[in-house]
């Protein structure tokens, strides 16, 4: 008679445990429901500063990733599908970022960012056909957001990801060790981050404190390697896309205060420039022409410091 080997234990999830400190909270008034949902909130700031060594590798991966032409592609179901998609759609106007090179995948595609698409998050075998549909090369970094550590879809697309030799980061909201059914998959990914959290106020509920820890979490990563990248002056953001009327005037006010010039002068360089912040900086400080400026750029990286200020 054979017999079946017993489940692997069970990585104990943390956001899915009862929270004592609201215990009752249907009972409680408007007020003291945002008390406890503020309180609680402390934790999502507490588990970033616990995270920053290996957040900090991940942005590492991230720099090597988008100097190598490759893309930072962030992989989630639910909220933290959302969330991915939210941050990588924000680098394009921020910092002027080429687009493709933040890409964010939800599972269920487009419409799961305005509905729950039922079951969407259950197949690795979809999340590793939307890593082929992105074409997916080894210089790409792929990180999975997962606030259980475990979903599916998101594991599966990191397995592709592997297979593939791109880079890999699984951000999660539960302990990533030995006791994970998935152990050995998350043995063989480059960072494993760990925001804990602990258990939602409301249990389960996912897009309340580990949502707000994943959300700072991205923030964190994409402006830490847009900053080595040299998308910034030093905390100024002086790669913005000038699209709109608010982005024209932060842009003429960025060049002002960089070239030390008069605003018809930054308007005058900005206009030369092509709108494009850097160069004009570089044209007002170096002299020159547009395409002088935009050599002199390229031959830095992009890293405005080393135009200006030269040793």
């Amino acid at each position: 008679m054979t017999t079946s080997s017993p489940e692997p234990p069970r990585s104990p999830s943390l956001t899915e445990s009862v929270n004592p400190a609201s215990v009752g909270i249907d009972l409680l008034s408007s007020r003291a429901i945002l008390e406890i949902l503020h309180g609680e909130d402390h934790s999502a700031w507490q588990a970033l500063g616990d995270a920053l060594e290996e957040l900090g590798r991940v942005v590492e991966s991230a720099v090597d990733a988008y100097c190598a032409g490759g893309r930072i592609i962030y992989v989630g179901a639910g909220t933290s599908g959302r969330l991915g998609v939210l941050d990588a759609s924000e680098c394009p106007p921020t910092f002027s970022v080429e687009p493709g090179r933040f890409v964010g995948v939800i599972a269920g595609g487009e419409s799961a960012l305005r509905e729950s698409i039922e079951g969407a998050e259950d197949s690795p075998a979809d999340g590793a056909a939307a890593m082929r549909g992105l074409e997916l090369a080894s210089r790409d970094l792929v990180c999975g957001i997962a606030a259980s550590g475990s979903t599916p879809y998101v594991l599966g697309a990191l397995e592709e990801a592997l297979v593939i030799g791109a880079s890999t980061a699984l951000i999660a909201c539960n302990r990533l060790n030995d006791s994970h059914p998935d152990w050995q998959l998350l043995l063989r990914l480059g960072h494993r981050v760990e925001l804990l959290v602990g258990p939602e106020v409301i249990a389960g509920s996912t897009r309340l404190k580990a949502g707000t820890a994943t959300k700072m979490a991205l923030n964190m990563i994409s402006t830490a390697t847009m900053v080595r990248v040299g998308k910034v002056y030093d905390n100024l953001m002086v790669d913005l896309r000038p699209v709109n009327r608010k982005l024209r005037q932060r842009a003429r006010k960025l060049v002002m205060r960089v070239a030390a010039v008069g605003e018809s002068e930054a308007a005058a360089l900005l206009e030369k420039s092509g709108n494009d912040v850097k160069t004009a900086i570089v044209m007002g400080l170096r002299g020159g022409t547009r395409e002088e400026a935009q050599v002199l750029l390229e031959r830095a990286n992009g890293q405005l410091r080393s135009v200006i200020e030269p040793e």
